[in-house]
């Protein structure tokens, strides 16, 4: 898990800015998603393709607070990334050409195909019955055409979304940015999500909290609940 935290000259040009730091003093259960992004094998396992080794450290706290949220009324929702693929083409070719090298480009098109290993949630993960499993084949589930996410937030009156998982600098982030474009509350909870590195996670965390929404640690969300 990251121990790095926004500089406290964020914190005060927010202050300054806007009369205070945190957007929400509350949160209504009843009306809130806590969406978990990418906590697959394709990026928890160690040697996997896409392997963010930080993930393995957030999953108590993920954990924990999935339960608190659970038993307060809200939705779980688990989102995994699976590319379908066809004679020897994906379904996000920009994607496999251009930004995985060309020599795990048929590894990581097999390990992440609907349904193999790369794409089941982590073991250690506390997936319940009750709990939604959406699947992506873009960075931001968001992105029309991706995910059904935005159908299942719509449908269920969904107008806060409480998001973790990995990488925080980009699909959690991304997914911060159109939420919050789309009118959505945004909550991205720092110690529930993993970066590469501290540097990266820490810049995701300083832009969503300037203009995107909120930052808050899993505790912080819990406190919040009303």
């Amino acid at each position: 898990m990251h121990e790095v935290g926004i500089g406290e000259d964020i914190v005060e040009r927010l202050t300054a800015r806007r009369g205070r730091y945190h957007l929400y003093d509350t949160i209504d259960p009843k009306t809130a998603a806590f969406v978990i992004v990418d906590m697959q094998n394709a990026f928890c396992k160690v040697g996997a393709p896409a392997e963010v080794p930080a993930s393995r450290g957030i999953v108590g706290n993920i954990n924990r607070l999935a339960e608190r949220m659970r038993m307060a009324g809200s939705q779980i929702i688990w989102i995994v990334s699976a590319f379908d693929s066809k004679g020897g083409r994906s379904d996000w070719e920009n994607f496999f050409n251009n930004i995985v090298a060309a020599d795990v480009r048929n590894k990581t098109m097999a390990y992440m195909s609907p349904g193999a290993e790369g794409t089941a949630l982590w073991h250690e993960l506390d997936n319940r019955d009750e709990d939604t499993l959406v699947v992506k084949n873009r960075y931001n589930s968001l992105v029309p055409g991706a995910s059904q996410l935005e159908r299942v937030l719509r449908s269920r009156g969904i107008d806060t979304v409480v998001i973790g998982g990995t990488k925080t600098n980009i699909c959690c982030e991304t997914m911060a940015r159109t939420a919050f474009d789309m009118d959505f509350n945004v909550v991205l909870v720092n110690d529930c999500c993993a970066a590469l590195s501290d540097r990266e996670h820490v810049a995701a965390l300083e832009n969503v909290i300037q203009q995107f929404g909120d930052v808050l640690s899993a505790s912080e969300v819990e406190q919040r609940l009303k």
